[in-house]
């Protein structure tokens, strides 16, 4: 690993300063320090989140759950009023990774990182949220671009993501058992914007069923789903499972998460 400048920005405002001056934003850095262990990154400063206080912390109020970007996903986990509001989201934090990453990562490092097979990005476009910035408010359906690429201007930091609490959710995720990524992992919800099924890991980026969606939405039931497909073309092919494998899981997984 290459040497770097090290900062710890104390607010929101110099964490700005930092980036647009050309520092690499860090928040848990359980995807940017292996990153730089392994050559893949070599960013000459660091700034480093974890000392800011307004970036941290959970509200729920008028049928919305705010979470502070560097949030980690242990504390989505434990919370109990994400356990009240929206079940799955919980029960997807609390089976990211192993104990250490759910310690360490954070909410907003997982998004900015936008990892293919990463579970948040399912759950925010899943459920239709909006990511805050210290600039602006993206709605998740502008938010990811693809593979590792979001709409984040140079310089910019997330700050919160909030959630519109659902009628209905579920996830469910079919995980390599190594680095429990997900090989496909799917967010269903029934809520404020309609019916929604986001899937992760299956292609290079989070995407929406859009025909899933439609079958739910006019009936939501697992039944629903019976001898739905989903192209393979244009996702996933590798040792952990072939594009057909990854679209004929899309539809089983969709279905148990309705339940």
């Amino acid at each position: 690993m290459q040497a770097f400048n090290y900062e710890t920005p104390a607010s929101v405002a110099d964490a700005a300063r930092a980036a647009a001056a050309g520092a690499k934003l860090m928040a848990g850095g359980q995807s940017l320090l292996p990153s730089m262990k392994l050559g893949l990154a070599a960013p000459e400063a660091l700034a480093d989140l974890g000392a800011i206080a307004e970036l941290k912390g959970i509200t729920v109020a008028g049928g919305t759950v705010k979470i502070g970007a560097m949030t980690t996903h242990a504390a989505v986990a434990a919370s109990k009023e994400v356990q009240q509001a929206i079940p799955a989201l919980a029960a997807l934090a609390g089976n990211i990774g192993d104990r250490q990453v759910r310690n360490r990562g954070t909410i907003g490092g997982s998004l900015a990182n936008n990892d293919p097979a990463a579970c948040y990005p399912a759950a925010v476009l899943g459920l239709g949220a909006t990511i805050h910035t210290n600039t602006r408010a993206i709605a998740a359906d502008d938010f990811f671009k693809g593979m590792f690429e979001t709409a984040l201007a140079d310089g910019e930091v997330i700050t919160a993501v909030s959630f519109p609490v659902p009628e209905k959710a579920g996830w469910q995720k079919f995980k390599q058992p190594a680095s429990r990524f997900s090989i496909v992992g799917v967010f269903v919800s029934k809520g404020p914007q309609g019916v929604r099924v986001a899937v992760t890991g299956a292609g290079p980026g989070v995407f929406r069923a859009k025909a899933l969606e439609g079958k739910l939405a006019a009936n939501w039931s697992a039944a629903a789903l019976n001898g739905a497909t989903v192209s393979a073309e244009g996702l996933n092919s590798d040792l952990h499972g072939s594009a057909e494998y990854r679209a004929a899981l899309i539809p089983v997984l969709a279905a148990r998460a309705v339940g």
